[in-house]
């Protein structure tokens, strides 16, 4: 893999993209149209002779996600612009300020030298400031815990955070302190070389005990909030995701999912493509009655399950890597939270009750 390649998929790295919201994503949206007299061109070859402060990359990544429409519908970027064609780009811009302050804010560290540190992140934390969250997030937090160590500057995005995950996730996160770190960590993340494991309750009991997700992700064309599975091979960016039944529950089934790569949103995803979203996803349609009875008795028991566990059943468990420094292959596991927790609890009442009801 040359250094060109790396840096060139370097935001994917960065953002991990299991499950980065689009809420610490600004998106600007770009409406032109063509002239009367417009010769044939590519179109990304027009957005770049058009569009002041871009560059040819970030209009083929707004390609590659599905972000480019003309007169409506969705194009590639060796589309040739027509006489009147109406054209809308949808393009991630930190239109704001995202300077990061210390502030005094809890974080629960499970390990920490000089090189890195390894926190587990609650539900309900951004990990990054952003649009709609220019402070109480992870990272502010990181920069109050290290407000006292003089080489590690919060604005420097050579150091930080090294993945993310989305803000109603729980889970461990590494952190690196210095930028050797950060770029001996980002590499294995690309290289596909950490070990991570999530768990997920999702709807529905699933037919087979274990089995692998494989498809292109990309930015749903109607919906910028939400990610899918691509059509298109052509289209998004390649996605894999292992997964193993840890516990079937009537309704709904505890998962393990190992994640191959890393992209926006993936294992809520991919879960969804199979037919199984996560339980109590809103973005994903998860916060409805997605399997069961008509029974009204049910209905107020899943209604209770939505408010022990207010968000979408994903935990990020487990975190393997390989020190930047000492070479030591390092692993952490964290407990489940307890919503989650909670949660598996009612559902294992139901489903042993069900169960002696049906005998």
């Amino acid at each position: 893999m040359s250094e060109k390649d790396f840096f060139e998929d370097f935001d994917d790295v960065f953002a991990d993209g299991d499950e980065l919201s689009a809420e610490e994503t600004l998106f600007k949206e770009v409406h032109l149209v063509a002239d009367k007299g417009q010769s044939p061109i590519r179109i990304d070859k027009f957005l770049i002779d058009h569009l002041a402060n871009t560059s040819r990359n970030k209009i083929q990544q707004a390609a590659d996600a599905g972000a480019i429409a003309v007169n409506g519908k969705v194009v590639k970027s060796n589309y040739k612009v027509k006489p009147c064609d109406d054209i809308i780009i949808t393009m991630n811009t930190p239109a704001y300020d995202n300077s990061i302050v210390p502030e005094d804010i809890p974080i629960d560290v499970v390990y920490e030298d000089d090189d890195l540190m390894v926190v587990n992140k609650p539900a309900g934390l951004v990990v990054h400031p952003g649009c709609g969250n220019t402070h109480g997030t992870l990272i502010n937090a990181v920069a109050w815990h290290l407000r006292n160590n003089k080489d590690f500057d919060a604005n420097d995005p050579q150091v930080g955070l090294v993945h993310r995950i989305d803000k109603n996730t729980s889970g461990l996160l590494v952190v690196a302190k210095t930028a050797a770190a950060k770029a001996h960590l980002g590499m294995q993340f690309f290289k596909k070389t950490t070990k991570r494991t999530y768990n997920a309750v999702v709807w529905g009991s699933m037919k087979d005990d274990a089995g692998t997700v494989v498809g292109n992700i990309t930015r749903n064309p109607r919906n910028r909030l939400q990610m899918c599975v691509s059509p298109d091979d052509s289209v998004g960016k390649h996605a894999v995701t292992h997964y193993k039944v840890l516990e079937r529950l009537s309704y709904v089934s505890l998962v393990e999912c190992n994640l191959e790569t890393g992209r926006t949103h993936q294992i809520r995803v991919h879960m969804k493509h199979i037919g199984h979203i996560l339980f109590n996803d809103d973005v994903y349609g998860g916060d409805e009655i997605l399997k069961g009875t008509n029974f009204s008795k049910y209905s107020q028991f899943v209604r209770n399950c939505f408010k022990i566990c207010p968000r979408q059943a994903l935990h990020a468990k487990t975190l393997g890597f390989v020190h930047p420094t000492t070479g030591e292959m390092m692993f952490f596991d964290s407990p489940l939270p307890a919503d989650f927790n909670d949660l598996l609890e009612a559902w294992r009442r139901y489903s042993q009750a069900s169960a002696a009801y049906n005998q």
